[in-house]
C-alpha cells in the first residue's frame, strides 16, 4: 500500500495494531484490536474516535457565495445563519447526485465537506462552476468523536462546543489548538467533528484517545453504525444514476427552488412519484443479504436490489437498504443468496433510533 495516501494519524494507526486497508486511495483503518463489533457495540454505549481525514475539506470565498453555489444544490443555503450546517447532495444535469455533502456557513464564506471517493471530480465540478472562489484544504484533518460518552470528554476539552445543538458549529481551542467544531456525525449517536490543522493532529488525536471512554474506531464499524442508523452511503444508496427522490432525500429539496442542476426532473419526481424507492429490510434468519442481492416479491417478479446489508450488533439479526420499484406495497418480499431464498420484510428508517442533540 506504498502508493496510497495517508492521513496525518498513518503512524498511529499503525501503533494501535490497526489492520489497515485501501479505501478512496488512502491507506485507512479497518478495525483495531477488539474487531468491528466491539467497536461498534462501543460507540453505541461509551464514544469513539474516528479518523475521517481522508474526507474533502474546501471553502466557497466570495461575495454572494451562496448564489453561487445555490445553482449547484437544490437546498436553500442564502438563509443559513453563521454557526450552522445543512446537509444537502450536488446534483447533475439528470437529476442524480454527484455527492452528498456538509455545507457550513462560517461568517461570509461556506464550508463544504465532501466524500473520499467523491473528493476529485467535486473538486473539479465546483472549480468549474465556481472557478477562484473555490479552495480546498488538504492541510487539514478531520475527526469524529460519537457516542453517548461523548459531551462527557468534550465537556474536559472544549465547553462551548457542547453548547452546540445537532448541526451547529462553532471555532474554539483545545489546549491552544485552534479547532472547528461541529456538532454533527455519521453514526446516529450524538457527538461532534473537529476540523484541524495538520500539524496539531497527532497531537490532539493522542489527547482525546487519553479519556477511558473513548477507543478508536475503524471503518468497518463506521459502516455497520450508519447502516443501523439508516444513513445513505456514496455509492450505495447514492450516485449519479439515482435521484435525491429516489434515494429518499426529498426533506433536502426546497420545493420552489427551480434553478440547479436537474431541477426539472427532480421536481417532475416530487409531482408524479420517482421510479423507485429506498426502504429498510429486516433480513429472517443469520444469513447477511449483500448488496447487489435482488430483490423478489411473493410472485417472484424482481422488485429491486440490495444496497448495503450487513449484520446489526444492537439488533442482533442481518439488516440491508434497499432500491424498490415505488408500485411495490408489500411488506415481505426475498432474496436470492446462494440459490437459497431468504425472507425479508420492509420496515421504516432507522433501525436504531437516532440520539442527536437537538436542545
Amino acid at each position: 500500500m506504498a502508493d496510497l495516501k495517508q492521513t496525518a494519524l498513518y503512524d498511529l494507526h499503525r501503533d494501535l495494531d490497526a489492520k489497515m486497508v485501501s479505501f478512496a486511495n488512502y491507506s485507512m483503518p479497518l478495525h483495531y484490536a477488539n474487531g468491528i463489533i466491539a467497536e461498534h457495540r462501543h460507540c453505541r454505549s461509551h464514544a469513539g474516535f474516528f479518523d475521517i481525514s481522508h474526507m474533502g475539506q474546501c471553502l466557497i470565498t466570495v461575495d454572494d457565495a451562496a448564489t453561487a453555489l445555490e445553482k449547484l444544490l437544490p437546498s436553500i443555503i442564502g438563509t443559513l445563519p453563521s454557526g450552522k450546517q445543512r446537509y444537502t447532495v450536488l446534483t447533475n444535469h439528470e437529476g442524480g447526485i454527484i455527492d452528498d455533502i456538509i455545507v457550513s456557513r462560517l461568517d461570509q464564506d461556506y464550508m463544504l465537506v465532501v466524500n473520499a471517493g467523491c473528493k476529485d471530480k467535486d473538486y473539479a465540478h465546483l472549480q468549474q462552476h465556481l472557478g477562484r472562489h473555490f479552495r480546498s484544504r488538504p492541510d487539514q484533518a478531520l475527526f469524529a468523536l460519537q457516542g453517548p460518552a461523548a459531551q462527557q470528554v468534550m465537556q474536559q476539552l472544549a465547553p462551548s462546543a457542547c453548547r452546540l445543538k445537532f448541526m451547529q458549529l462553532c471555532r474554539t481551542s483545545i489546549h491552544d489548538i485552534p479547532c472547528l467544531i461541529s456538532r454533527s456525525g455519521y453514526t446516529g449517536e450524538d457527538g461532534f467533528e473537529i476540523s484541524v490543522a495538520n500539524e496539531s493532529a497527532l497531537e490532539l488525536a493522542k489527547l482525546i484517545l487519553s479519556f477511558e471512554p473513548v477507543q478508536p474506531i475503524g471503518l468497518g464499524a463506521r459502516d455497520s453504525l450508519r447502516l443501523e442508523a439508516g444513513l445513505s452511503l456514496y455509492g450505495h444508496e447514492l450516485d449519479e444514476s439515482i435521484s435525491p427522490v429516489e434515494a429518499g432525500l426529498s426533506w433536502v429539496i426546497d420545493k420552489q427552488k427551480r434553478q440547479f442542476l436537474g431541477a426539472d426532473i427532480i421536481h417532475r419526481q416530487l409531482q408524479q412519484g420517482a421510479p423507485r424507492k429506498r426502504v429498510g429490510l429486516l433480513i429472517e434468519g443469520k444469513i447477511p443479504v449483500r448488496e447487489h442481492s435482488e430483490i423478489h416479491n411473493d410472485s417472484g417478479q424482481k422488485v429491486g436490489y440490495v444496497t448495503s446489508g450487513g449484520f446489526s450488533p444492537t439488533l442482533k439479526q442481518p439488516i440491508a437498504l434497499a432500491l424498490i420499484d415505488r408500485r411495490f406495497d408489500q411488506q415481505s418480499c426475498y432474496a436470492l443468496v446462494r440459490n437459497r431464498q431468504i425472507s425479508m420484510r420492509v420496515t421504516t428508517l432507522p433501525f436504531v433510533p437516532h440520539h442527536y442533540h437537538r436542545g
